[in-house]
């Protein structure tokens, strides 16, 4: 396998860095609820396609370097009719309401190759609510859980993934590279950058032999964008 070196590096990242109070969230913006949550994890165990196997999840970015839950095997897989993309805007977490950020998520079109994980049987409903509190906390929801087909080497399967819901306000639609780059090259929330973010993304799908064309050339333009911007400082 061809070893490619990323241009976008952990200097690039601590250019960005900087120390940011979580305000909290965003006033008059409906946050879920317990009850909602509960019920999110409900309707997900009861519509799940294939009840007499082992659930399954499905990874396509922050998932595959930082897991949420625990899981006792993975592979690799491909969920066709969706593609990997900065659609996200965030105010939060790793952006800030004077400097929003950009997140990742499934939206529609192309394909998206990542990781499937296997989850532990014992008490699901506990996992898929951890789970939840992490991918989506605003009402509209915008990262939508659903099943969805994905193609693996022993098989096909259902497996939960997070969907991009392009009602919600939050939807960025499909920014160019370019355009995506100067958001990531300067966006920091309290959680951290947007350039970690993609870092760690593209340097573990390439660890895995996944590598996405598109995020190549995003780290490559935001590792030039820090650079020009301290250069110009």
């Amino acid at each position: 396998m061809r070893h490619r070196t990323l241009s976008l590096t952990p200097d690039h990242v601590a250019r960005v860095h900087r120390s940011v109070v979580d305000a909290g969230p965003a006033p008059g913006v409906d946050q879920q609820t317990d009850a909602d949550y509960a019920d999110w994890v409900d309707r997900i165990i009861a519509s799940h396609p294939d009840p007499k196997h082992p659930t399954q999840l499905f990874a396509y970015g922050s998932l595959i370097w930082k897991p949420e839950i625990p899981h006792c095997a993975e592979q690799d897989g491909i969920v066709r009719g969706y593609h990997r993309s900065f659609c996200l805007h965030t105010h939060r977490f790793r952006g800030t309401p004077d400097s929003p950020g950009l997140m990742m998520a499934l939206d529609r079109g192309g394909q998206c190759r990542g990781v499937v994980y296997e989850l532990l049987p014992d008490a699901l409903d506990a996992q898929l609510d951890q789970l939840f509190r992490r991918e989506f906390t605003v009402k509209p929801i915008n990262s939508m859980p659903r099943w969805l087909k994905v193609i693996t080497p022993s098989g096909p399967l259902w497996a939960l993934g997070f969907v991009m819901n392009r009602a919600s306000p939050y939807y960025a639609g499909r920014p160019s590279l370019a355009e995506v780059a100067e958001v990531l090259a300067r966006s920091c929330g309290h959680v951290g950058t947007g350039a970690e973010y993609l870092m760690n993304t593209v340097a573990h799908l390439e660890s895995r032999g996944i590598h996405d064309s598109r995020l190549w050339m995003l780290q490559d333009l935001v590792a030039k964008r820090i650079e020009a911007s301290v250069l110009h400082a």
